[in-house]
């Protein structure tokens, strides 16, 4: 009952409460970015989600326009804080996650949940295990285990066996104590970046 009506319901009052701070962030970095590189200021990108269905997702753009995709050798997406494919603005907005936000969309489209294991990319499938695709049949959110406790220390298969088994213990005790946790996180910055 939980995962199916009151974490739904949770999560659409929640992105409504979402779409003023959203609007507010929108005002204010869209001119920067645009400053900056005059490109996007979304940056969207086909995702795998639950039931391994393929969705956009949306995010503040924090890279240069059309940076190549780099992947870690064991398949995780690269990232770093001296990341030459970062404009300047984007590099506040991922340290806060703050790039994040626009993801309460996906939530309105029943495409994400605000808590939930990491959506992938569609070139990161086909490197899954059997086992590891559990973590599919759950919504993908916008923070989960991982990020909350760990954000980018962990390997891409302890990562991964972490949203399994999140997804085969789901609750409303363990959603409000990772929602929690996640502001902690975001206040305190750490492990924001993987090389």
């Amino acid at each position: 009952m939980y995962e199916n009506y009151i974490k739904r319901t949770i999560d659409i009052v929640l992105a409504s409460l979402c779409l003023v701070p959203l609007g507010i962030l929108l005002l204010v970095v869209s001119p920067l970015i645009k400053k900056e590189d005059g490109g996007k200021v979304f940056y969207m990108s086909d995702r795998i989600g639950k039931d391994c269905k393929i969705y956009r997702m949306y995010k503040i753009r924090t890279m240069v326009e059309n940076a190549p995709n780099i992947l870690n050798h064991d398949g995780s997406t690269y990232n770093a804080e001296n990341d030459i494919r970062q404009t300047k603005i984007g590099k506040f907005l991922r340290k806060t996650s703050l790039d994040e936000l626009p993801q309460v969309l996906n939530i309105f489209r029943n495409e994400m949940s605000f808590i939930g294991p990491r959506p992938i990319m569609k070139e990161q499938l086909n490197s899954f295990t059997t086992e590891e695709l559990g973590k599919m049949k759950v919504l993908p959110g916008i923070t989960g285990y991982n990020q909350a406790y760990h954000r980018n220390k962990l390997g891409n298969h302890e990562e991964r066996m972490n949203d399994v088994w999140y997804a085969n213990h789901i609750s409303f005790k363990l959603d409000l104590k990772i929602f929690l946790r996640t502001i902690w996180t975001v206040l305190h910055p750490s492990n924001v970046y993987r090389n």
